[in-house]
């Protein structure tokens, strides 16, 4: 632990970023947390320090390749929570880290990178399929992935990072699933949620990729937290799986509820408020899903279904997943992200 004092991180102020900070200000308070933000203004510095006194603000954007790589290479640990397809961002962070571990022999650096489950989508354009693979963390071979999923130019390279001899760089990417419920950090609303909320409002009703009986494995924000904190502690005793091996899901056993449903259930609640004219939820038109292409039709009409093993060795429970359950949790956070 001790030879780990600062963190180079990307995301602190989003939905499972700062949710993440408020936890670990809680169990490592002595690191130093050195953070990438848009616009450093005196408000955002005083959000930053409301979740993580221990910080200070770098300004930039993850197009910033210079300064990226200049953090990267002289931070203990780099740890992303910001987009997990900028590719661009993930090899400039790569780059940073070389260079770090040259610099530093015998003390390679850690990068922690947040993706996503959607990596092994089975890409059913939301239609009923008679079965669905159930992938697990362990023997988890990114290559085997289809490459027309996302998140896999960046996390190829990370790997490969990982597995590096010669100037090496320790390596974890955290896969989450649906991340849901209302946060206590500086961003209380996950991205699926608001973009979804934004488009229905548009349009004026609910709507899904296909006949949306796609679904996927889901995680309250709370846990998905304490899952990314449980992970960088082994790291930090040496006990973490790294490189090849070091994938880890991170999604409940829960009952998986289809986007019909779920999306059903926020057309409902927008219909009841009068800020929609139409309830319940339908398939979405060509000009609504087409913009996206293929990789909307991989992620958001796609089954993903996974098991957290390595999570599960680590000790960890979503105890919060249980007791608010994704349905059950749509209307307060839909509440919240029209407030804001």
């Amino acid at each position: 632990m001790s030879a780990y004092k600062n963190i180079f991180f990307l995301g602190a102020t989003g939905f499972l970023g700062s949710e993440f900070l408020l936890l670990l200000n809680r169990e490592f308070p002595e690191l130093h947390i050195v953070a990438l933000l848009r616009n450093v203004t005196p408000e955002r510095v005083a959000q930053l320090h409301a979740v993580y006194p221990n910080s200070s603000a770098v300004e930039g954007t993850l197009d910033d390749d210079a300064v990226i790589r200049e953090q990267a290479a002289k931070a203990d640990i780099v740890i992303n929570c910001a987009s997990s397809d900028h590719t661009p961002s993930v090899i400039s962070t790569l780059a940073g880290l070389e260079i770090n571990s040259q610099n530093n022999p015998g003390k390679p650096p850690l990068y922690l990178h947040v993706s996503g489950c959607g990596i092994i989508s089975d890409n059913a354009r939301g239609e009923p399929v008679d079965s669905v693979k159930e992938w697990s963390d362990i023997g988890l071979d990114l290559k085997e992935c289809d490459r027309r999923n996302m998140h896999l130019d960046s996390d190829i390279p990370i790997v490969e990072a990982g597995s590096r001899k010669e100037n090496p760089v320790r390596t974890i990417i955290y896969y989450p699933g649906q991340i849901y419920g209302v946060g206590e950090g500086i961003q209380k609303t996950t991205l699926w949620l608001r973009i979804f909320l934004d488009m229905t409002k548009k349009l004026g009703y609910a709507g899904t990729w296909g006949p949306g009986a796609n679904t996927m494995n889901n995680v309250h924000v709370r846990d998905c937290a304490k899952g990314l904190l449980l992970v960088l502690k082994a790291a930090l005793e040496g006990k973490a799986d790294e490189g090849p091996e070091g994938l880890y899901f991170s999604a409940s056993m829960e009952p998986k509820k289809t986007y019909h449903e779920w999306t059903k259930v926020m057309g409902d609640y927008l219909f009841e408020k009068g800020i929609i004219k139409q309830a319940g939820s339908r398939p979405l038109p060509n000009e609504v899903v087409d913009p996206l292409g293929e990789y909307g039709w991989s992620l958001l009409g796609g089954n993903l279904f996974v098991k957290a093993e390595r999570l599960a060795r680590l000790g960890w429970e979503p105890v919060e997943t249980k007791k608010e359950p994704l349905l059950e949790s749509l209307p307060s956070m839909i509440d919240v992200a029209l407030q804001g």
